[in-house]
């Protein structure tokens, strides 16, 4: 059936091959159904219910991708889009979980639009190459502020806005170790390190008595709280146009980018070969609106499917055998609901480091790209948002090729987002 169904023998893989890469993508990116609800429940939302969320719309999508694509590839909630739904579209702007819910509904809406006409391929060729690296490091930046603000390493200083907290608390303390215990795993090449390390802090905070253990298994707690709670007339208030805007162009570059570069390395794209390109970019966008529906932020897909690759995964088994291990991890939410906020900061910012590598591809001796790519990355944990970060971005740069009198190589999708948000600013912005 799995021969008849991924074609295992064409791709040169088997049943054995497929499984262990669906293991070892799962272990990498399992941190997910920790870190997810840990962030949204700051809004207000039902920390239980997010975790659902967070399987369910991991093994969905998932399993979209394996029996559409059949691609090798695990879908989750994203990182940094969870952290704008929560920290900025709420917590910052004012507006309701619910409401935040339909924006992502819409933007969902929107991507498989821009999937099935082609636009989305137009958008991404249209974007310059050093925008897109900082939008990644910008959104590493973001999360790592985030993280040292969980841990309790930085904290609100009246003097200088921010100052280092106090190291000789329990909770830091953790978080540094957990921090290195992650790091140093990884360095060693220890599947799940990010994983581990959530969990080696946790069993200490424990054992220091500084959270409580409530237990592992159980059976999974109602999704209701959440489920089907999106407002989507809400989210089609005047400041929300922004919001839903942000939410596109993120998830173009970023799952766009993670499907491509992930199947180049799996070699599923090949020039000169057909390949399910188009059917993964629908996989994923179809997953955003699912998740939007369950109760969680942007679905996407996961670089962290690299090391399934890597482990020989060439098929949607792979990506099957991902849905089923997050479906089985549903029955464990007393131990999410144990995990303390300072053991998944450790894992926050160690992938906010991971994604500021991205700063090697911009090009720096052409100042009409660095400006610009450094006004991106620099905003977004400064002004505590990935909007303010894209629009000062796509503005400056426009800008600087108009008036160095290179105004010629702009393409029509830059000027589109500039001009998009120029009437944000003039119009929305408070």
């Amino acid at each position: 059936m799995f021969q008849r169904l991924f074609k295992l023998s064409e791709y040169g893989t088997s049943v054995r091959t497929e499984l262990i890469a669906g293991v070892t993508t799962f272990l990498t990116m399992s941190y997910i159904i920790f870190v997810n609800p840990d962030i949204l429940s700051t809004t207000g939302m039902d920390r239980d219910a997010v975790f659902v969320a967070t399987c369910l719309a991991a093994a969905l999508g998932s399993i979209v991708m394996a029996l559409v694509a059949n691609w090798p590839i695990g879908m989750a909630p994203g990182m940094g889009l969870n952290a704008f739904f929560a920290f900025t579209v709420v917590a910052a702007l004012g507006f309701t979980w619910q409401q935040a819910l339909g924006a992502v509904f819409i933007s969902g809406m929107i991507f498989v639009l821009l999937t099935v006409t082609g636009v989305r391929r137009w958008l991404i060729d249209g974007i310059p190459h050093s925008l897109r690296s900082a939008i990644a490091t910008g959104i590493g930046l973001f999360l790592a502020i985030i993280a040292l603000k969980n841990a309790g390493i930085v904290v609100d200083n009246p003097a200088t806005l921010v100052g280092l907290g106090n190291l000789k608390e329990t909770g830091p303390l953790l978080a540094i170790f957990g921090f290195f215990v992650i790091a140093v795993l990884d360095a060693l090449k220890v599947r799940g390190s990010i994983l581990i390390g959530i969990l080696a802090v946790t069993v200490l905070s424990w054992i220091f008595g500084v959270s409580e253990f409530k237990g592992i298994v159980s059976m999974p707690p109602s999704i209701l709280p959440t489920f089907m709670q999106l407002d989507i007339f809400g989210a089609l208030h005047g400041g929300l146009i922004q919001v839903i805007l942000v939410f596109v162009l993120v998830e173009v570059f970023d799952a766009t980018g993670t499907l491509i570069g992930v199947a180049k390395r799996a070699r599923l794209v090949e020039e000169g070969r057909p390949n399910n390109l188009s059917r993964a970019l629908l996989a994923d966008s179809a997953a955003i609106v699912a998740g939007s529906l369950m109760g969680t932020s942007s679905t996407t897909a996961y670089v962290e499917s690299a090391s399934g690759v890597q482990a020989g995964g060439r098929t949607g088994l792979t990506a099957l055998a991902i849905a089923v291990l997050f479906l089985a991890a549903l029955f464990i939410s007393p131990l999410a609901a144990s995990v303390p906020t300072y053991a998944t900061a450790p894992a926050l910012l160690y992938v906010a480091g991971l994604m500021m590598r991205e700063m090697t591809e911009i090009d720096w001796d052409d100042l009409t790209e660095a400006a610009p790519a450094a006004l991106t990355a620099l905003a977004m944990p400064f002004t505590y948002s990935i909007a303010n970060g894209l629009a000062f971005g796509f503005v400056s740069y426009v800008v600087m090729k108009i008036f160095t009198g290179r105004w010629s190589i702009l393409h029509p999708a830059t000027q589109i987002v500039a001009a998009l948000f120029v009437v944000r600013f003039a119009f929305f912005a408070p």
